[in-house]
C-alpha cells in the first residue's frame, strides 16, 4: 500500500525542502510511504509538497526498483496507474513484470445508499497505510518538518519505524516463549 502525508514546515526548514500542496493546503513536505500488509515500511521518500503523488511514487520506485520483489501495489484514487506504468517502464523496462497496481475500492453513493450507510467508510486494506501514517505521528519530531534537508527528514522516518519495530521485538519473548514453552 502506498500513500503520502503532507507535513507543515517550521522556520528551520530550508528553501530547498519547501513546497506548497494545493490539494492538502499545506506549505511543507510530503512523506511518502510504501508499506507491507503489517504496516511496516518497504520504501519511504520525503519530497517537496508541490510534487504530485504520482511523480513522488515514480521517484520512490526509481530509487528502489532493483530491490522490488513481485508485488501488488494498492493505491488510492489520488494516483493514476495508467500514467505510472509507462513512466516506470522507462526507468526499468522489466519493472512491470514485478509490479502490479490495484486501485483501492471506493463505495459509490448508490452502494452506500443501498446499504443504508452515509459518510466515511473504512476500507480495511487501505487502512493499513493510514495506520502507519498515524504511527509516524506518535514521533513528535515528525508532526512537523524540523529538518533542513529532505534526506534528514527521510532518515527521521526510518528512525521512527526502527524504534517501533524494536519496541515490538522487546515485547515478543515474554509472551511468545511462555505460550510455546513446554
Amino acid at each position: 500500500m502506498v500513500d503520502s502525508q503532507a507535513t507543515k514546515n517550521t522556520c528551520n526548514a530550508s528553501i530547498d525542502s519547501k513546497g506548497y500542496c494545493s490539494y492538502k493546503v499545506t506549505n511543507g513536505i510530503k512523506k511518502n510511504l510504501g508499506v507491507d500488509s503489517l504496516g511496516l515500511p518497504f520504501f519511504t521518500l520525503c519530497n517537496k509538497a508541490s510534487l504530485s503523488d504520482d511523480k513522488a511514487l515514480i521517484e520512490m520506485f526509481a530509487q528502489n526498483i532493483v530491490n522490488i520483489p513481485k508485488i501488488t501495489v494498492m493505491v488510492d484514487h489520488g494516483y493514476q496507474p495508467d500514467k505510472l506504468i509507462p513512466a516506470l517502464e522507462e526507468i526499468y523496462p522489466q519493472s512491470m513484470t514485478k509490479i502490479r497496481f490495484k486501485v483501492a475500492p471506493k463505495m459509490s453513493r448508490q452502494e452506500k445508499k443501498a446499504l443504508g450507510i452515509s459518510g466515511f467508510v473504512v476500507i480495511p486494506m487501505r487502512w493499513i497505510v493510514e495506520r502507519s501514517n498515524a504511527w509516524m505521528e506518535l514521533c513528535k519530531s515528525l508532526v512537523k518538518n524540523f529538518d533542513r534537508t529532505l534526506v534528514n527528514a527521510n532518515a527521521r522516518i526510518h528512525l521512527c519505524f526502527i524504534r517501533l519495530m524494536l519496541k515490538r521485538l522487546a515485547k515478543m519473548p515474554n509472551g511468545f516463549y511462555r505460550k510455546n514453552a513446554g
